[in-house]
């Protein structure tokens, strides 16, 4: 019984620790591309960053964190924006509009490469 408990207690401090550690890694991805992201950094502070992480990691994230956590979550959310905003425009340049499918409808119609029938029918899908 009592090995039961010493490897129950193994168990759960190797799970703790391996949580802490991806937990450590999320957070340093998440430095590093902040310092990547940031466009008022020059090119050698982003370089101190990372050379400071690679050499005092668990320093250099806290201080990281403290000094310059506050805009990360506002950088974060502006590249998201930035983002939607291009998926957004991608979006309505591919989309036609309704009036352009009844217009292509009604060019095809004309030139008899479709019936009347066809026709009412792309017009109702592009209202509908």
């Amino acid at each position: 019984m009592p090995e039961f408990w010493s490897n129950l207690g193994s168990i759960i401090w190797y799970t703790l620790t391996l949580i802490i550690f991806i937990s450590y890694l999320f957070a340093l991805f998440t430095i590093i591309g902040d310092v990547m992201r940031d466009r008022k950094l020059s090119g050698g502070l982003k370089a101190v960053w990372i050379i400071c992480l690679i050499f005092f990691p668990f320093i250099t994230a806290l201080v990281y964190l403290l000094v310059r956590g506050g805009g990360m979550a506002d950088r974060a959310a502006a590249q998201a924006q930035q983002h939607k905003a291009a998926a957004d425009e991608y979006i309505r340049s591919v989309a036609g509009s309704p009036s352009d499918e009844i217009a292509r409808a009604k060019a095809l119609l004309d030139a008899g490469t479709i019936t009347a029938a066809e026709y009412e029918r792309l017009k109702a899908k592009a209202l509908g």
